[in-house]
């Protein structure tokens, strides 16, 4: 957490704080790409952890690679130590990458908004909070350090809000609530820039740095215990899609599928002046049957004093060499030719189906009149 030494500091507290053993918290080494060189910081932060800050500001001035990655795996310290190595990396002429490894909570947490472009590697963990510390003395000092910790806490929201946008106070709320973001919810509220894919260069090794912290000093130990933070609408262009919104596909409308027609309606009709008749609906009815067929049952005005000339169509039977016995009688035959239905009452009857007939031939004849 961010430390911030206390106003008035007591003797017998100064010598409880016992510094580590001298190791190596932080490593400049070269990238595998040589134009590049890489800080890794891989432990607490601060003077109260026996890692000092002027060592890492000496050795960064002696970087003249054209790039700088900064690989953080820290639970940060002291909130003094953070910001002057987080303004030593801004000063650097190099074009800075921020690569958070595993977790940079904390103070580590503001040397990453230093860098010019921030990633997160899969799984890995950001951490905001405010500012912590120790004081001993009566109520004016322990005023004074509330009224410290505020300025410095606001001093923090300070760097999320410049580099992620929104307001310090919508970035002091999240810090009080200690928001845990994990790689893309990071991205998500504006404070990394992209989450690096899961793969690794066959070439790269990993640092050989020691890891000692313990996160139970934080009131959440970890992501996993901690609630899901608030991204507050600050979502960088692109970073994730909306559901539910838009088009279902945005390629090219696929064309309607064809729906097959119904077969064709197959009526047999039993006509009075010859034999059965059997044709299929649609292949028979050409369509100057059909105009035939319109203009023989539409009505016909009448006229006077003549009346409307009937057509007849009938076919005249070819003559045959019957008995005398089986020829028609003379005086029945213009009785037969009187009863001879008109070319209308053959179409009306050849178009009534019989009761066997189905409804298909019953839309066929709606469809024709």
């Amino acid at each position: 957490m961010p430390l911030i030494e206390a106003v008035t500091r007591p003797p017998h507290l100064t010598a409880r704080a016992k510094a580590h053993a001298p190791r190596a918290w932080y490593e400049i080494r070269n990238a595998a790409d040589a134009d590049e060189a890489e800080l890794l910081i891989y432990d607490e932060i601060g003077g109260w952890f026996g890692n000092t800050p002027g060592e890492i500001v000496d050795e960064l001035r002696a970087v003249t690679a054209p790039n700088l990655r900064v690989r953080i795996n820290s639970p940060g310290g002291s909130v003094f130590d953070g910001i002057a190595i987080a303004n030593a990396i801004r000063l650097h002429p190099a074009n800075v990458t921020v690569q958070v490894d595993g977790i940079a909570a904390s103070a580590a947490s503001v040397i990453a908004m230093a860098g010019d472009r921030i990633v997160m590697t899969p799984q890995s963990q950001l951490m905001i909070h405010d500012a912590s510390g120790m004081c001993f003395g009566n109520a004016s000092d322990m005023t004074e350090m509330a009224t410290l910790l505020d300025t410095q806490s606001d001093n923090i929201a300070d760097a999320y809000a410049e580099r992620a946008g929104g307001t310090r106070e919508e970035w002091r709320e999240r810090m009080r609530a200690e928001s845990w973001y994990l790689a893309a919810e990071a991205v998500a509220a504006g404070l990394a820039d992209e989450v690096l894919p899961s793969r690794k260069a066959a070439e790269e090794q990993e640092p050989a740095l020691t890891n000692t912290w313990d996160l139970s000093v934080f009131r959440y130990a970890g992501r996993d215990e901690a609630p899901a933070p608030a991204t507050g609408g600050v979502v960088a262009a692109g970073v994730f899609a909306t559901v539910g919104e838009g088009p279902v596909c945005d390629g090219p409308t696929l064309p309607a599928r064809p729906v097959p027609s119904p077969p064709p309606a197959r009526v047999d009709l039993q006509g009075e002046h010859g034999p059965e008749l059997t044709f299929t609906a649609g292949s028979v009815l050409t369509a100057e049957m059909v105009a035939l067929l319109h203009a023989a049952t539409a009505p016909v005005p009448v006229v006077e004093p003549e009346a409307p000339a009937v057509e007849n169509h009938t076919t005249e039977p070819e003559p045959t060499t019957a008995p005398a016995d089986d020829q028609p009688d003379p005086a029945v035959a213009p009785a037969a030719a009187a009863d001879e239905p008109t070319w209308a009452t053959a179409v009306a009857h050849l178009m009534t189906p019989p009761p066997s007939a189905d409804d298909e031939f019953t839309r066929l004849k709606e469809a024709l009149l």
